[in-house]
């Protein structure tokens, strides 16, 4: 009912839960059954609801390349849905052995922490790249997938922090 999605969102007006419910009718996300049990009876109709997260830059799977902000957004699976969720374009090919290609997109949780061998989104310097981490005795180390490259070591003197940890790869063939 109405008063159950009024209690479930916390919202004290049984009139905007009537605003909400009239307004996702109309952009095609839910549908109500009219009649006698028409607030009783809600559809979601899934074909039209867009489960999206920002697509917030391009990371370099190569050379640290700046992470910038975009408003763009990427469908993504909808167990991925959550608010320290973001999409980054991959470019370079640093990471072509685990799979990760120029192009692709990875889903990656906002994190300040990481376990040894985890894909991370590394700043060095405010750079951001896409790499393994290891923290060793008295050293960090960011390991690509390519034998092209070489591993990158963390120095005292720079500034780097984990920026996020990759939980999917999304690649999109034309």
């Amino acid at each position: 009912t109405f008063v159950e999605i009024m209690t479930g969102l916390k919202i004290k007006s049984l009139g905007t839960i009537h605003w909400y419910v009239t307004e996702l009718e109309k952009e095609g996300v839910i549908k109500r059954t009219r009649g006698h049990q028409g607030k009783r009876a809600l559809s979601i109709l899934e074909q039209n609801l867009r489960i999206t997260l920002p697509l917030l830059g391009i990371v370099q799977a190569g050379y640290p390349l700046e992470v910038f902000e975009d408003v763009e957004q990427i469908e993504v699976p909808q167990a991925y849905i959550d608010e320290k969720n973001f999409v980054l374009r991959v470019r370079g090919d640093s990471m072509i052995d685990d799979h990760i290609q120029e192009d692709d997109y990875i889903i990656v949780k906002e994190t300040k922490t990481a376990n040894n061998g985890e894909l991370v989104i590394a700043y060095i310097n405010d750079d951001a790249t896409l790499k393994r981490y290891y923290k060793k005795i008295n050293k960090i180390e960011l390991h690509p997938a390519n034998t092209n490259f070489d591993i990158i070591h963390i120095h005292p003197e720079d500034d780097f922090r984990i920026g996020g940890k990759v939980l999917s790869v999304i690649r999109k063939y034309n």
